[in-house]
C-alpha cells in the first residue's frame, strides 16, 4: 500500500510541478507575503518630531528652563519661532507641533497654577502625545515647589535652585525594539496561511480534475484503490505545505533576518499543524463539489472571506467585538494567537489549549470529508 501511495505521490508531484509558473505559485507567493510585510512595517522607525517654539514670556527663568528641557528631550528639534511663523509653518508641515508660552506664564507656576502654555498641532495626538506627557511632568515638578513655598519667592527660589542642580544623575541605555520585526513576522504568517489554504485547495482539487479527464478511473483499474489514491493526494499536500513553512521561515530569518520574537521550532510546529486543518478543509470542499470549477468558487467564498476576519490581513484588535467572537470559530486565528502569546514571552506550554482546538479542527474535517466520499458514489458528472 505504501508503495503504491509514494508512487502516486512522486508521480504527481512532477507532474504539478513540470511548469517553472507552478513553483512561483505556490513557493513565491508566500515569500512576496514576507516581502509585503516589509513595505507595511519596515518603513516604521523613529523619526524626529520639530518643535516650533514661540516664547513669549522673554526673560523669565522658568520659561528658558521650560524651553531648554523640550530641546533635551529625545528626538525632539526645536526652532524658535513667531506666533505667525508658527502657524505657517504649521499650516506648510514644516513643523509638527508648535510650543506656545504667553506672558505670565513663569509666575502662573511660581503661583502652583500653571497656565498660559498651550501645544498646537495639526496632525493630532499622535505627533504631541510624548511632548505633552513628559513637558506636563516638569512644570507639574516645578508647579509644586510653588505651592509648598505658599508664595515665598526666596523660598521658592531656594527649591528651584536645588532642583536645577541636583546632584543625582540619570542615565539611559538604549534597547532594541522587536515590536516592528514581531509585526512583520506576525504578518507574513498572516499570509503564509492564506496560501497555505489556497495550495491545499489547488492541489485537492487534482481529484476531481482526474475525475473529469478520467485519469481517476483508469488509476482505479489498477490494484490502487480509492483509499490509496486519497491517502496519497494528502501526502503530497502535506509535502508541499511542509516545503512551503521551511522556505518561508529560511527567508524570514536568514535571507531578511526578521526575528519572529519566538524560537523558529515552534512557529514550524503550529504551523505543521494548521497544515493538516488546511488539508482537512480542502477535502471537505472537494467533497462537497460535482466538478473542479465549483471547487474553485467555494475555496473563494471560504479561503479568504475567513483569513480577513482571522486578522491575516491587518491586526485582529482593529475589528468590532462582533467580528472577534466569530473569528473564535476560525482555526487561522486561533494560529495567531498562538504565534502572538509565544512572542509576548508565553511558553510553549500556554498555548496547548489553541493546540488542541486546532487538532480538533483538523480532526472533525476530516471525519466530515470521509463521510461525505463514502457517501458519494455517483460519477455520472465525469463520465
Amino acid at each position: 500500500m505504501w508503495k503504491d501511495i509514494w508512487f502516486l505521490v512522486i508521480r504527481t508531484l512532477r507532474a504539478t510541478f513540470r511548469k517553472r509558473s507552478t513553483m512561483i505559485l505556490y513557493f513565491g507567493l508566500p515569500i512576496a507575503g514576507i516581502l509585503a510585510s516589509l513595505l507595511l512595517y519596515g518603513s516604521q522607525g523613529t523619526t524626529e518630531l520639530r518643535v516650533g517654539v514661540v516664547n513669549g514670556d522673554d526673560g523669565q527663568t522658568i520659561a528658558a528652563d521650560t524651553v531648554q528641557f523640550v530641546q533635551g528631550l529625545d528626538h525632539v528639534k526645536v526652532v524658535n519661532v513667531t506666533q505667525q511663523e508658527l502657524q505657517d509653518q504649521l499650516a506648510a508641515s514644516d513643523l509638527d507641533s508648535g510650543l506656545i508660552i504667553e506672558s505670565g506664564y513663569s509666575e502662573s507656576v511660581r503661583s502652583g497654577s500653571p497656565d498660559h502654555i498651550a501645544i498646537q498641532s495639526v496632525k493630532g495626538a499622535q505627533v504631541t502625545a510624548y511632548m505633552k506627557s513628559m513637558l506636563y511632568g516638569y512644570i507639574d515638578n516645578v508647579a509644586a515647589m510653588g505651592r509648598i513655598s505658599a508664595g515665598n519667592d526666596a523660598k521658592f527660589q531656594q527649591l528651584y535652585d536645588r532642583y536645577r542642580s541636583a546632584d543625582f544623575k540619570v542615565t539611559s541605555e538604549s534597547v532594541n525594539d522587536t515590536s516592528t520585526t514581531k509585526e512583520m513576522s506576525y504578518q507574513s504568517i498572516g499570509f503564509l496561511l492564506m496560501f497555505m489554504m489556497t495550495s491545499a485547495v489547488s492541489l485537492s482539487e487534482l481529484i476531481l480534475k482526474n475525475r473529469e479527464n478520467r485519469t481517476y478511473f483508469r488509476v482505479l483499474s489498477s490494484p490502487i484503490n480509492a483509499r490509496t489514491y486519497v491517502m496519497a493526494n494528502i501526502l503530497m499536500n502535506l509535502i508541499v505545505m511542509l516545503a512551503q513553512i521551511v522556505i518561508v521561515l529560511f527567508f524570514m530569518r536568514v535571507v531578511f533576518r526578521i526575528d519572529p520574537g519566538m524560537p523558529v521550532a515552534q512557529m514550524f510546529g503550529i504551523l505543521l499543524l494548521f497544515s493538516l486543518v488546511s488539508v482537512s478543509i480542502s477535502l471537505v470542499i472537494v467533497a462537497f463539489s460535482k466538478s473542479s470549477a465549483m471547487a474553485g468558487a467555494l475555496s473563494n467564498l471560504i479561503v479568504t472571506p475567513t483569513c480577513l476576519l482571522s486578522g491575516c490581513f491587518f491586526p485582529i484588535s482593529i475589528m468590532p467585538d462582533a467580528i472577534r467572537r466569530v473569528s473564535d470559530f476560525l482555526p487561522q486565528n486561533w494560529v495567531l494567537q498562538s504565534i502572538e502569546k509565544l512572542q509576548s514571552g508565553e511558553g510553549f506550554a500556554g498555548v496547548w489549549f489553541n493546540l488542541s482546538i486546532l487538532f480538533a479542527f483538523a480532526v472533525v474535517f476530516f471525519l466530515i470529508a470521509t463521510y461525505k466520499f463514502g457517501r458519494n458514489n455517483d460519477t455520472r458528472n465525469f463520465v
